[in-house]
């Protein structure tokens, strides 16, 4: 959708996952054997459970951005109460990190990413675009941390034209 570099470390998961429907066209790439490989998910419940976490997360990321929910979703802390994380400690240098019980269920990667983000003060930092038909999940790199579009070029481009549409009008 936009040339921004993908999320650092585990939020690159979280900015995948949300990315897996296109609101404009309304294509899930969930649908799909491809599109559920990365999670590891399996059709069925796995996916139904997966879709009410993106779009918890995307509710999230539109939050980071300073925007309201775009839909009902269920609260985030709720469904991430279910995903078990371990505490590790490094044998080497005695540091600490929070990692899924079980690798493979998609809630706990989910969980663990978001505590390492939490960590590394950069969760905050995955936004999702405020364009409504758009709401594309984006890692903002931007050094006051005030990116609004997922892209400038498409959504920031339209947004700024609508404005200047209505201030003519």
């Amino acid at each position: 959708m936009n040339e921004r570099a993908p999320a650092p470390g585990g939020l690159a998961l979280i900015q995948a996952l949300v990315n897996t429907l296109d609101l404009e066209s309304g294509a899930d790439a969930l649908d799909t054997a491809e599109g559920r490989a990365p999670f590891g998910l399996a059709p069925g419940a796995e996916v139904a459970a997966a879709r009410e976490l993106r779009e918890s997360l995307r509710v999230a990321c539109l939050a980071h951005a300073g925007h309201g929910p775009h839909a009902d979703a269920p609260p985030l802390g709720q469904l991430l109460a279910a995903a078990p994380l371990l505490v590790r400690i490094s044998a080497g240098d005695g540091s600490a990190s929070l990692t899924p019980a079980d690798p493979s269920p998609l809630l706990s990667r989910v969980a663990a990413a978001i505590a390492e983000g939490a960590a590394s003060d950069t969760w905050t930092r995955l936004k999702a675009c405020e364009a409504p038909d758009c709401h594309w999940a984006y890692y903002d790199r931007s050094p006051a941390g005030r990116s609004r579009w997922c892209d400038m070029g498409v959504c920031g481009a339209r947004a700024k034209m609508r404005a200047y549409r209505a201030r003519k009008a």
